[in-house]
C-alpha cells in the first residue's frame, strides 16, 4: 500500500480511508479507519488510541457532524480510539458488543479494549443512517465473537473489519475465537452480492466472491493438512506447527498456536480427532 499515513483517501463517493500509524505483524501497515458520508460522515474502526490518529480523524472529519463512531470489534487496533474521538464529536459510539477475553498467547496488538463502552449494540440486521446512506450490521462472529461487519446499502461496498483483510487470513485463537462460527461467517458473505470489501488492514477486495472462496480453501486445506498430522502420530500443539508452518514469521508463532487449536476444537466437536493430555490424536 502506497497511502501515507494520517492523509485521508477517497475510495468511491461518501467513502474516505485514514491509516493509523500501528504497523506491525499483525495490523500489515496499520488500522485503516474509514469516513462514510459527505455533509454528515460515519467513522468506522477508529482505531487506536493514538493522538496522532485522533487528531487527524478529527481533521479529516473538518468539523462536519458524526453520526455515529463505529467498531467493527473490540481489539486494541480497531476500538480505543472511539471513546477520545467521541468526546471531541459528542457522537454516540454504536456497533459491536462489549468483549474482553484473555488470548492463548501474547498477541498485545489484538488484546481486548477492556475500557470499550458502545452507546448502542447493534444486532445482525439492525442499521443506521447517515447523510442518506445505511449502514447495517452484518454479523460474523470467528475472528471475534462479537465482530460486525458493515454494507454500505446501495453503494456495493462492505466495511469487513478483521473477518476479511485485503493482506493475509484473519487469525481465529480461543477462547473467543471460533473456527466453526468463521467458516459459517465466511459462507454468509459468500451469499452476498457487494462488489467491494473494504477490511481494516490491507487493500481493498474487489473481487469478493472470488476471494472468499480461496479463504474457505485455505482453511480447508489446513484442516486436512493438521488432520493428516495427528493421523500419523499423536502431537501436540507446538509440534503442528512446526510441521504445518514451515517458513513462519517467529513473531506469529503463538498465533498460528492458536488457529492450530482452533482447527483442533472444531475437528473434536465434529468427533474426529480426541485430546489426550498435551497431544491430539485423529479418531480411527
Amino acid at each position: 500500500m502506497d497511502a501515507p499515513y494520517e492523509v485521508p483517501e477517497q475510495l468511491q463517493l461518501g467513502v474516505a480511508r485514514l491509516l493509523a500509524p500501528n504497523p506491525s505483524a499483525f495490523t500489515y501497515t496499520g488500522t485503516q479507519t474509514y469516513l462514510v458520508g459527505t455533509d454528515e460522515v460515519a467513522v468506522i474502526d477508529p482505531g487506536p488510541d493514538l493522538p496522532a490518529h485522533v487528531e487527524a480523524i478529527v481533521r479529516a472529519i473538518a468539523g462536519r457532524p458524526v453520526a455515529a463512531i463505529l467498531c467493527t470489534h473490540t481489539h486494541h487496533d480497531h476500538s480505543p480510539a472511539a471513546a477520545p474521538l467521541a468526546k471531541r464529536t459528542e457522537a454516540p459510539i454504536v456497533g459491536c458488543a462489549a468483549l474482553s477475553l484473555a488470548s492463548v498467547g501474547p498477541r498485545a496488538d489484538a488484546a481486548f479494549d477492556g475500557k470499550y463502552r458502545p452507546d448502542r449494540v447493534l444486532a445482525d440486521g439492525e442499521s443506521i443512517g447517515v447523510d442518506g446512506w445505511t449502514l447495517t450490521a452484518v454479523a460474523t462472529p470467528g475472528h471475534t465473537s462479537n465482530l460486525l461487519c458493515f454494507a454500505l446499502e446501495g453503494s456495493g461496498a462492505l466495511f469487513s473489519g478483521d473477518h476479511v483483510m485485503g493482506w493475509s487470513t484473519t487469525v481465529v485463537v480461543p477462547p473467543d475465537g471460533n473456527m466453526a462460527d468463521y467458516m459459517r461467517s465466511l459462507d454468509k458473505l459468500r451469499e452476498r452480492d457487494e462488489r467491494v470489501h473494504y477490511p481494516a488492514h490491507g487493500p481493498a477486495v474487489t473481487n469478493p466472491k472470488q476471494y472468499l472462496r480461496g479463504l474457505i480453501g485455505h482453511r480447508m486445506q489446513r484442516e486436512k493438512q493438521i488432520l493428516a498430522i495427528v493421523s500419523r502420530a499423536s502431537s501436540t500443539i507446538p509440534d503442528i506447527v512446526a510441521a504445518a508452518y514451515s517458513g513462519l514469521d517467529p513473531r506469529l508463532t503463538a498465533a498460528a498456536a492458536g488457529s492450530a487449536l482452533a482447527h483442533l476444537l472444531d475437528l473434536e466437536q465434529r468427533g474426529l480427532v480426541v485430546q489426550e493430555g498435551e497431544r491430539w490424536r485423529a479418531v480411527q
